[in-house]
């Protein structure tokens, strides 16, 4: 299997708090809780070594409550290469109440200065250079740290790419922007993201498809788009697909994009066909929205997800013409 980095630049440790109801200003009390280690690409590097990946995880870390990370890396089997800085990485907040509505509560993050950005950039320059340590892929996930700028951002894509690394990125807003402005070798924004980057509303399918084909031209490899039930669509040199998700009772949907784009990754470095490719990363996606945390390939009635997934190539001229 591949040698796969994942930047998650601005990470948090997730407390999920279940409730049977909110009342605001009162003393609640919870039916349960649970603090986990998280972060869009620490997430990411679930699924991948999950999927048989070695993995390699970076980014920022608070130095004063670093544990939790480190017990989950270890118990993850993943690399840490995470860059120490002074404070504390952010803590967020999921309320869940017995209705199924959910109250996100995030912190801002730690700060990041020019010193920690630069040790960053030369330890991913060592990495480049170094055939033993060299990734076959980076996944950069999830928001900028405060002292984060998208023009950073877009830089550090540009200096990953430069060096002939494929680079897949899943954020959002002006990041985002940025982001594709680099041309990265992938994105993944969901329909409203994408929408944002067109300029217009993007109602129908037909829409969001002309969108992603839009995305491609203009030098976005694979352009994968989310679109929670009505599925998912992927753009690139294989041609305009299109996933439909089996349709399952929703518990959260917190990590469901990161296991779509970590089994996308997967599908793509493995030479997996594109239908097999998208089937199995949608399905996987499905399955994650469950339960907390990511997907589970390992799910006993996994293979039944993958046949109820629905898959179908579009308009392959559109796309470019050029399938493999």
């Amino acid at each position: 299997m591949a040698r796969i980095l994942t930047l998650t630049l601005n990470p948090a440790l997730d407390l999920s708090v279940s409730l049977e109801r909110l009342v605001p200003g009162e003393v609640n009390r919870t039916r349960e809780s649970h603090l986990t280690a998280a972060g869009k690409g620490v997430n990411v590097a679930r699924v991948l070594v999950g999927l048989g990946h070695e993995v390699t995880v970076s980014g920022f870390l608070g130095a004063d409550n670093d544990g939790p990370f480190l017990r989950a890396f270890e118990a993850m089997g993943v690399e840490d290469a995470f860059i120490r800085v002074p404070g504390e990485t952010r803590i967020n907040a999921k309320v869940a109440e017995a209705d199924g509505r959910v109250t996100d509560i995030n912190g801002p993050g730690a700060a990041i200065g020019a010193e920690a950005w630069q040790r960053l950039l030369d330890w991913l320059d060592g990495c480049a250079e170094d055939p033993v340590r060299r990734p076959q892929a980076v996944v950069i996930a999830g928001s900028l740290p405060p002292g984060g700028a998208p023009a950073g951002l877009a830089d550090l894509i540009g200096r990953l790419r430069s060096v002939d690394l494929p680079v897949w990125v899943d954020t959002s807003g002006e990041a985002l922007m940025a982001a594709i402005g680099a041309r990265p070798t992938a994105v993944k924004p969901n329909e409203h993201e994408l929408a944002s980057w067109a300029g217009m509303p993007l109602a129908t399918p037909d829409a969001r498809l002309r969108a992603a084909l839009r995305l491609y031209a203009e030098g976005v490899e694979e352009a994968l788009i989310s679109a929670g039930p009505e599925g998912v669509l992927w753009v690139s040199r294989r041609g305009a697909w299109q996933a439909l998700p089996p349709r399952l009772d929703v518990a959260s949907t917190v990590g469901a994009g990161d296991t779509l784009v970590a089994a996308m990754l997967h599908g793509v470095l493995s030479g997996h066909p594109p239908d097999q490719a998208l089937r199995l990363a949608t399905a996987l996606s499905a399955e994650a929205v469950r339960h907390v945390g990511v997907g589970d390939p390992r799910a006993p009635d996994f293979p039944q997800l993958q046949q109820q997934t629905r898959v179908r190539r579009l308009n392959d001229v559109d796309a470019g013409g050029a399938l493999v």
